[in-house]
Order: structure tokens, then sequence, then C-alpha cells
């Protein structure tokens, strides 16, 4: 019997970007990529860069209209930096209309701060990471009680631009999604530097060590991608009884080892992004 494929997710009849640098450009291009009209967009930037620029000139979306939208578009994206919300606000609430869905990547800031600020009915929070910007990152989302099966599918449409979504149930987790996958690529990044600083400390030269290091936690990355095997099963394939990994493993799996040192560092990450959401 032939698969009857699953039918695309719908995207926005029209849609504003409020902030478009390294993660609103980002979700921009991944929108354009997967069949968003240019026309349906509009960019709102006060210090549009070059990219943008450029982007908007070759995909032909509407960057900083000088006149105010006759209608509240469907979705509004808040892209912008937290501290501007307030100053924001004023101009923000003409995009904002009784059906308009606000997806904010705002992080800090809760549901309630944009709803004190914003006339919104439905937000979704999302809280992407750094590879959003290479098609690979993975976005947490919370949606408040006020958000429609129809609008969470097209919060959960756009953010697939991006990469993978995971859908959270209380808002509180969105920090803890903060402390894990928003911030994790800066924990595999300090990876890849400490690991190329133990090979230099055995003897490799420091750009040796560093192309070892950095291959290494690329091609890991890309396997873990590809594979549908769980992490714990590559570690035990890769590991051979008394041998050189499992020497390694014995000091990194020990009871002062790498999981009660990174439960330390997620534990910190989610009490600061609780201090920032307060």
């Amino acid at each position: 019997m032939t698969k009857t494929p699953a039918s695309p997710a719908r995207l926005p009849s029209s849609l504003v970007l409020v902030g478009a640098g390294k993660m609103g450009g980002a979700m921009l291009e991944g929108w354009l990529a997967m069949g968003l009209p240019p026309e349906a967009v509009t960019v709102v930037d006060p210090v549009p860069g070059a990219a943008l620029l450029a982007l908007a000139d070759r995909r032909g979306f509407s960057l900083n209209p000088s006149v105010a939208p006759s209608h509240p578009p469907e979705v509004l994206v808040l892209g912008i930096k937290p501290q501007m919300l307030d100053a924001a606000a004023p101009a923000l609430a003409a995009h904002v209309g009784p059906q308009t869905l606000v997806v904010s990547i705002l992080a800090g800031k809760t549901v309630a701060d944009v709803k004190d600020r914003l006339p919104a009915r439905a937000v979704v929070r999302a809280m992407p990471n750094l590879p959003a910007s290479v098609g690979r990152g993975i976005t947490g989302v919370y949606a408040d009680p006020e958000t429609t099966a129809v609008q969470r599918e097209l919060a959960a449409a756009l953010l697939a631009g991006i990469g993978r979504v995971e859908w959270v149930a209380e808002e509180r987790l969105i920090d803890v999604v903060t402390a894990v996958s928003g911030s994790g690529p800066a924990y595999v990044f300090l990876m890849v530097e400490c690991l190329a600083r133990a090979g230099e400390a055995e003897g490799l030269t420091p750009d040796a060590a560093l192309r070892l290091a950095r291959a290494t936690v690329e091609g890991a990355g890309e396997l873990l991608f590809r594979s549908d095997v769980t992490a714990d099963t590559l570690r035990r394939n890769v590991t051979s009884p008394g041998g050189t990994t499992a020497a390694a493993l014995e000091i990194l799996m020990a009871s002062d080892g790498l999981e009660p040192l990174m439960r330390k560092a997620v534990a910190a990450a989610r009490r600061r992004a609780e201090e920032l959401s307060g």
C-alpha cells in the first residue's frame, strides 16, 4: 500500500517580525525557505544590517514600511532585545489584533510580561538556540491557555523552519529549556576547548589538538543526528572493555565526574533564568 504523504503545515497568511538580528534573521530565512510568501512578511528593524537589507532586496518582503498596517497580522514575532520591549510596546500595539498570535523569543520575558504591554490574547513563548542559524536548532515552546489549537500549529510550523520543536506543559519549564538547550551549545564549545587543551598537554601542537577535538565533536554530533540509536548505546558501542575509552570514561563517569558537574551547571543556568524571568 502506498502511504499518503502528510499535508504540509499551514503557514500564516500575514506575519510581522520585529527584530531581525542573528536569531530573528535565521528564523526569517528559514520561513522563506520553507515557502512563506515574501509578500506575507513585514520586517520591522530600526537598524537593519547589510545581510537583512540584501535579503529584503533579493526576496522582496516589506522592510520598515512607513505606513501602518491596515489590519493586524495573523502572527507577530518578537525578536528584539528583551530590554527593548517597554520602549517598543506602544508602536507594536498596532500590530496586535484579537486574533493575532504573538510569538515571543524574548529571553526572561514571561507571557504575563508580554500581555501586560501588548493587547494580546494568545501568546507563545519560545526559546530557540544558536544552531538555528544553520537550520539545526531546537526550540522549547510554551503556549498560554488562550492559544488555540490552530495557533499552536502555526507556531510549530514557523519554528520548524529553524529545526526541531519541543513543547512544554508549564511555563516554568522554559527556564529549564534555557539551561539545557538554550545555553547548551556553549557547554559543547567549552568541551572542545577543554579536549583540545588536554591533547596539547599530552604533547600535540595547539593547532593539531584543536582540529582533532573540533572534528571529533562535529562527527559525534552528526552521528547522533543521523542515527536513531540512543546516546548511551553509541557510547557503549565505542567503548571496548579494558580499552582506552573505558579508561577515560572511568574518570568522566566517577561520582565526582561529568554528570554531577553538568547537573550543577544546568541548575545554575536555570536559577539565573528564573531570576531574569522574575
